[in-house]
């Protein structure tokens, strides 16, 4: 038995392609008699046609594909309020005024991020020690006056 496909029984690859061709193109609107119609991009002009110059164009060396640079998440932010007593707050000011005569100013924040990396570099027996010279205060806001 002859197992290839008869001739007639083949399709036909150009009327494939042109249905493919058919699908994908927009449908033409239908125009008013009304209307006049007029092609996008196709400039009317009543005055002397002028050919455009052809101007060199000149190639930029090719630049080398630089790394890109990889970019660093930042830390996310949070905010939360604590009580503290009035002198200790006091000694934030005073250092916030030895860090100006050190020509490093620093804002209330980043000092009490500095004193908790400090914190976290001590010994548990130093830890331990600095937390001894805290006393506990009650937590909570300050009862108003």
């Amino acid at each position: 038995m002859n197992t290839k496909p008869s001739p007639a029984s083949k399709p036909n690859i150009t009327d494939t392609a042109e249905k493919v061709v058919a699908a994908k193109a927009p449908a033409k609107k239908a125009v008013s008699a009304d209307k006049p119609v007029v092609k996008r991009g196709v400039k009317t002009t009543t005055g002397p046609i002028t050919k455009a110059v052809a101007k060199p164009v000149v190639k930029a060396a090719a630049k080398p594909k630089a790394e890109k640079a990889v970019k660093v998440k930042k830390a996310k932010l949070v905010r939360d309020s604590f009580t503290i007593p009035k002198p200790e707050y006091l000694v934030l000011d005073e250092l916030k005024l030895r860090a100006v005569k050190l020509a490093q100013p620093a804002k209330k924040t980043e000092l009490l991020r500095a004193g908790i990396k400090a914190l976290a570099a001590m010994s548990d027996a130093s830890l331990l020690a600095a937390l001894k010279t805290v006393p506990a205060i009650k937590t909570g806001r300050p009862a108003k006056d």
